[in-house]
């Protein structure tokens, strides 16, 4: 191999014995560090513009776990506030935003290629990380999937069903796909401009893909992965890509194939055995360990930590959560974790 850092290795086929390791909000609320400098910002989207402050709250888990990989400090929400949404966080509520329900309000955003000068401050972050990070420890950016964003642009908000979203589609089926054809647009730009200033892999968070269903999950999930994918492969030749349709339950099979991406990342509702048998022929795969027990800790955390990498140590393998580690978790379970997995 080109690289010995073992997250590339994994997402370029290789069958590890032991499998990378980092998890999906790994720096954040439940890290006494990161309340500090979170404080320190002022606020969470002060903290996310800061380059300065979010490349350290980046780096704060990789000093204190040694994770295989560091994951951009952001926010899905910002590329549509770049492209011209109101956006603001409700404290213990979560974000809100100005809402698209027309054309009109499609009409009064901006247009993809106009988001960079806003969302200048994200690369600088990506530009520091690819400095400061140890050379074992790959550097990963992200983007939320179009219509997981789409979702909050509609509803102004999150929502247990998406509902907004599907009623939009239901009854304004052109305002929609616009919608979703310009987040695209900006997902590539914003991914692309991560890669260029020093991201080596690429996550797309499609965080609420279970609510489509059927075409609906074919043409707004996977189809907008597989533009985003090809394009930036097409500027990036070699570019790893990890996409997470949440929730796809059986239609996770296929997913990685049918979009060009490099992995699939599979909630904790997977049964690790399924994914072993359909999954890891066709690509790597990243998963699935349930955040609960990351507050749980005790013998069930490791014997199911044990449990998921043997049963996919037969292929290409990143050890991550089912979904983001949660405030409440205990940092003393993320060492168990990692000696758990590393053993």
């Amino acid at each position: 191999m080109t690289t010995g850092k073992p997250l590339l290795r994994a997402l370029a086929g290789e069958t590890l014995p032991v499998p990378p390791i980092w998890l999906m909000r790994q720096a954040g609320r439940y890290l006494p560090e990161y309340r500090a400098t979170r404080e320190k910002a002022g606020d969470f989207l002060s903290l996310c513009y800061n380059s300065d402050l979010a490349a350290e709250v980046t780096l704060q888990p990789i000093r204190r776990f040694g994770f295989d990989a560091a994951i951009l400090f952001a926010d899905i929400l910002l590329v549509p506030q770049a492209l011209g949404a109101d956006l603001w966080f409700e404290t213990g509520e979560g974000p809100r935003l100005s809402t698209i329900t027309g054309p009109g309000d499609m009409a009064a955003l901006k247009p993809a290629d106009a988001i960079h000068d806003h969302l200048s401050p994200v690369y600088e972050t990506v530009r520091i990380l690819s400095r400061e990070l140890p050379p074992e420890v790959a550097l990963i950016g992200f983007a939320g999937a179009p219509w997981t964003v789409a979702t909050y642009m509609i509803a102004g908000r999150g929502t247990p069903d998406q509902g907004p979203a599907h009623a939009l589609k239901a009854a304004d089926r052109a305002t929609f796909e616009a919608l979703i054809d310009r987040i695209t647009e900006a997902t590539i730009g914003y991914l692309s401009a991560q890669v260029e200033a020093g991201a080596e892999v690429v996550k797309l968070f499609d965080s609420w893909a279970g609510s489509l269903l059927g075409d609906d999950f074919d043409r707004y999930s996977k189809a907008p992965a597989a533009r985003i994918v090809s394009a930036l492969k097409a500027r990036h030749p070699g570019l790893p890509v990890i996409v997470f349709p949440r929730g796809a339950g059986e239609a996770y099979a296929g997913f990685a194939p049918a979009t060009g991406a490099d992995c699939i990342a599979i909630d904790q509702d997977v049964d690790p055995a399924w994914a072993a048998e359909r999954l890891q022929p066709e690509t790597c795969v990243q998963g699935n360990l349930d955040p609960r027990l990351m507050v749980e800790g005790g013998p069930a955390l490791t014997e199911a930590a044990r449990h998921i990498r043997d049963t996919l140590s037969g292929g290409p393998h990143v050890f991550n959560l089912g979904h983001g580690i949660t405030p409440d978790a205990d940092p003393d379970n993320v060492h168990r974790l990692i000696e758990a997995v590393r053993g």
